[in-house]
């Protein structure tokens, strides 16, 4: 009779057959995650959960920053400040002269039962770091929703818009750039009031203006502003100025080429805006006539 040692270890499944099952388990779940949203809780603790290590990590370039700001020569600061109260003095009128405009508006306003115009409440932020993902442009900021950050609201910095909110976790929030290539923002031309809509290139440094018809009354210089039709961004923001015009008659539209207002690549400090007022809907006489004639229609065959 033969003796067979017996197993010490139970054998499962064969490696490949593991592989491709956890394989099919992963896409399974990005694909889920991706339609319906369900690992955004998940995320949403997996991001508090990081938070702290986050904060330690940045801690050394913060501190650098810091410092550097802290030892700036008093002479240097002496300078800027002799500089801000010259330019104070040299806005002054022009200050004086915007609070009697603002205050004719109003009263202009209400003696015409106009709607005033809301005043923008804005969020202080600074960025934390830049996104990890190469195929966007995408930076963190260091307020969430318990400071009250809300998906969608539009970010600006010094120069003009810098972009909008698309993820909000509890202490931080991620805004996508303006120079985004699936980021569009409806402008306006200062110059003409001409309308259009500009995205990122892809290059990470410019804006493109597109849809414009090579005749279109567009030149090299001219500042690019929201327009507000969104009802995202306030109108009147600065998002870009054109700095390439290029006519083909063979092609039906332009290339226009923007560069941002905005500090795209060197902000530090950014406002995050309440979205823009919404319009409210039109009025039951602004509807077609004609729906109504065919809705008579439709009840009489239905009698």
């Amino acid at each position: 009779m033969e003796r067979q040692t017996p197993p010490f270890f139970h054998r499962g499944p064969a490696p490949l057959a593991r592989l491709g099952f956890f394989a099919v388990l992963s896409v399974l779940l990005m694909v889920l995650d991706a339609r319906f949203r369900y690992a955004e809780p998940l995320r949403q603790v997996l991001a508090l959960a990081a938070y702290p290590i986050q904060q330690l990590a940045t801690a050394p370039v913060t501190a650098y920053a810091d410092l550097s700001e802290f030892l700036a020569s008093r002479a240097a600061l002496q300078r800027e400040n002799a500089a801000l109260r010259e330019e104070r003095l040299k806005r002054a009128p022009d200050l004086l002269t915007l609070e009697a405009l603002k205050a004719e508006n109003a009263e202009l306003r209400k003696a015409l039962g106009a709607r005033p115009s809301a005043p923008q409440e804005a969020i202080f932020a600074e960025v934390v770091y830049a996104g990890r993902d190469p195929f966007a442009r995408t930076v963190m900021v260091d307020k969430g929703s318990q400071q009250g950050v809300q998906l969608g609201q539009p970010v600006i910095d010094s120069g003009g818009v810098l972009g909008q909110v698309t993820r909000v976790h509890p202490l931080l929030a991620e805004v996508t750039l303006v120079i985004d290539k699936d980021h569009p923002v409806p402008v306006q031309v200062v110059r003409n009031g001409l309308r259009g809509i500009v995205y990122g290139s892809g290059d990470g440094a410019t804006l493109e203006l597109r849809y414009m018809a090579t005749n279109a009354d567009v030149e090299v210089g001219d500042v690019l502003v929201t327009s507000g039709i969104d009802e995202v961004y306030p109108a009147g923001l600065p998002v870009a100025r054109i700095a390439q015009v290029e006519r083909d008659a063979a092609l039906s539209f332009a290339k226009i080429v923007c560069e941002p207002s905005a500090n795209v690549n060197r902000h530090r400090q950014v406002l995050v805006l309440n979205r823009a007022v919404q319009v409210p809907p039109p009025p039951e006489d602004a509807k077609p006539a004609g729906r109504k004639t065919v809705t008579g229609k439709r009840s009489r065959r239905n009698q």
